[in-house]
Order: C-alpha cells, then structure tokens, then sequence
C-alpha cells in the first residue's frame, strides 16, 4: 500500500458561514451536520472568521482509488499509529483516505509506517 504525504500544513476548523469557502481551492474537506460546518483546508486558506481553529496538522493520502468491498485499511494505519501514540483526524473521501496527524508526529507517522510495509511516495 502506497501513502502520499500531502506538502502543505493543514488547519482544522470550525465555521458559521458556508459562503467563506474557496471551493476553487486544491485541497478543501467539508463536513456539514445539523450541529456545525467543519472544514480542513491548507493554513494559508483558511477563511478569516472562524469559530475555532487548530492549526499545526499534517497529512498524508492513501495512494489510489480504494474500492468500497476493501475492509480495515483505515483502521489498520490507525492502530499502527495508535500503537505509537500518535492521535489522528481521519477524513474520507469517494476515492480513499486521508489522515492528518500533528505536524511534530508527521516525520515519525511516516517512518511508523514505512517499517511496517508501507511505502512513502
């Protein structure tokens, strides 16, 4: 299995106001529930009004187009970096996964993986 590091450092946040975000934009995920409007985005595009923000995440993908039928993956890369204390926001998309870990654990997510068969691209 292929992980892809994504090359920007990445803010998760919340919003009141759907009619801030740059849908233009590379990279943007958007949860809206009934309770809150969550976005992660690149820091440098994160709109100016939030309502709470973190900032300091970094990511990386899970290479290719993951059929629905496939089981675990998300929660085996999970788990390894859970074994390794390192906490994850988890997003997913129609074609596959995405995990985003603090940027000081992002050097030792990777290599947690790397060991275990992984392969870094």
């Amino acid at each position: 299995m292929e992980i892809r590091p994504i090359p920007w450092d990445l803010t998760v946040c919340k919003l009141s106001d759907p009619s801030q975000l740059g849908l233009h934009k590379e990279l943007y995920f958007i949860g809206r529930t009934d309770e809150e409007i969550s976005l992660v985005c690149p820091t440098e595009d994160t709109p100016l009004k939030t309502l709470a923000r973190e900032d300091g995440w970094k990511g990386f993908r899970i290479e290719g187009v993951l059929d629905f039928s496939l089981v675990g993956i998300l929660s085996q890369v999970s788990a390894l970096l859970a074994e390794n204390h390192i906490s994850i926001f988890a997003v997913s998309t129609y074609n596959t996964d995405y995990i985003l870990v603090k940027k000081e654990n992002f050097e030792r997510a990777l290599e947690v993986l790397s060991s275990q068969g992984y392969n870094i691209v």
